[in-house]
C-alpha cells in the first residue's frame, strides 16, 4: 500500500530551519494543523508554530499522535491549543475536564507551550477556570488564543481591563487582531495594547495578515511577534473518485489543505509568503 508524501516529508524533516523574522527583530508565528504544514512552515521560516486541528471549526485541539511526530520533524517551537470544540469559549465542567486532560498530554508528548481562552457568558475572562488551567500548563508559556477568525480575546466586553486581567493570571502573551475584523483594521487598538503592554506580556496580532500588509502593522503597532495562516487546496491522490458519499458537509474530501510557503525577503524584514510551492 502506497503511503502518498511518506518518505519524502520524513527527509524534508531533517532540513534545518530557514531564516525566521526573528532575525530582523521579529517572530511569526504560523498555525498549521498537519505535519506537513509544520514542515513547510519551519522551511519557510516560522520561528513558532501554533499546531491545532480542525480548522475549519476554527480550531481545536490536535490528536497527541500529530503532536509527537510533528516534534519529531521540527526543531522550532510547538505550542499546542487547547479547545475542546468549535463555537464559543463558555466551557461545561466537562469540557474543562477534557482540557485539562489534553494540557496534561500535551506537556507528555513534547508541547513547548499552550494555546487556550476562556470567557464567561457575560464576556468577561473566566478568571478562576484560567487560573486553574495556567497552573496545570507551569512551567511551559501560555497564549491567550486566537482561533482563525475567532479571537477569544477579541469576543471580550473591555479588552483594555481584559488585558490587565491577563497579566495577573500569568498569561505570557495574548493573539489579537485589535477586536476588529482583520489585524489591519484593528491596528489602532493592538497599539494602544501594546502600549499599555510596556514590555509586560507579548501583545501578538494576527488576522489577515500577508506580505501586503505585514510591514505597514509592524510600523503601526511595535508588535514584536506575529501570527499567521493559510493553506491552499492541493488535489488529493485518491484515484477513485465517489460522486455519492461525503464525509463533510463541505465536499471537500478530495482536496487536501495544507500549508504551503515559500520565504520571501522584501526590505527590511523577512516574511511567510503563503502560496502553493512547485
Amino acid at each position: 500500500m502506497k503511503r502518498q508524501g511518506a518518505s519524502s516529508e520524513r527527509k524534508r524533516a531533517r532540513i534545518p530551519s530557514g531564516m525566521s523574522g526573528a532575525a530582523n527583530g521579529f517572530l511569526m508565528e504560523v498555525c498549521v494543523d498537519s505535519v506537513e504544514s509544520a514542515v513547510n512552515a519551519e522551511r519557510g521560516g516560522a520561528g513558532r508554530i501554533e499546531l491545532c486541528s480542525g480548522l475549519l471549526e476554527g480550531g481545536t485541539t490536535p490528536s497527541m499522535g500529530v503532536l509527537q511526530v510533528v516534534k519529531q520533524c521540527v526543531q522550532i517551537p510547538v505550542f499546542v491549543m487547547i479547545r475542546p470544540r468549535g463555537g464559543d469559549f463558555l466551557y461545561s465542567d466537562r469540557e474543562v475536564e477534557v482540557m485539562k486532560a489534553d494540557i496534561r498530554l500535551a506537556k507528555l508528548y513534547g508541547a513547548d507551550g499552550l494555546v487556550f481562552g476562556a470567557l464567561t457568558e457575560d464576556g468577561h475572562i473566566d478568571k478562576e477556570l484560567c487560573m486553574s488551567l495556567v497552573a496545570i500548563c507551569r512551567p511551559l508559556p501560555v497564549t491567550f488564543h486566537r482561533v482563525l477568525f475567532i479571537l477569544a480575546f477579541d469576543m471580550v466586553h473591555d479588552p483594555v481591563a481584559a488585558l490587565e486581567t491577563l497579566l495577573t493570571l500569568g498569561f505570557e502573551r495574548v493573539l489579537t487582531s485589535g477586536c476588529d475584523s482583520s489585524a489591519l483594521e484593528g491596528l489602532p487598538l493592538i497599539k494602544r495594547l501594546i502600549d499599555q503592554a510596556k514590555g509586560r506580556i507579548v501583545v501578538m496580532p494576527g488576522g489577515g495578515i500577508t506580505d501586503r500588509n505585514l510591514q505597514r502593522i509592524l510600523e503601526g503597532s511595535g508588535a514584536t511577534e506575529f501570527h499567521c495562516s493559510a493553506r491552499s487546496a492541493r488535489d488529493s491522490g485518491m484515484k477513485f473518485r465517489s460522486r455519492k458519499r461525503f464525509f463533510s458537509s463541505i465536499h471537500c474530501e478530495n482536496l487536501l489543505k495544507l500549508l504551503k510557503v515559500k520565504l520571501k525577503s522584501p526590505p527590511g524584514f523577512s516574511f511567510l509568503n503563503l502560496f502553493s510551492q512547485t
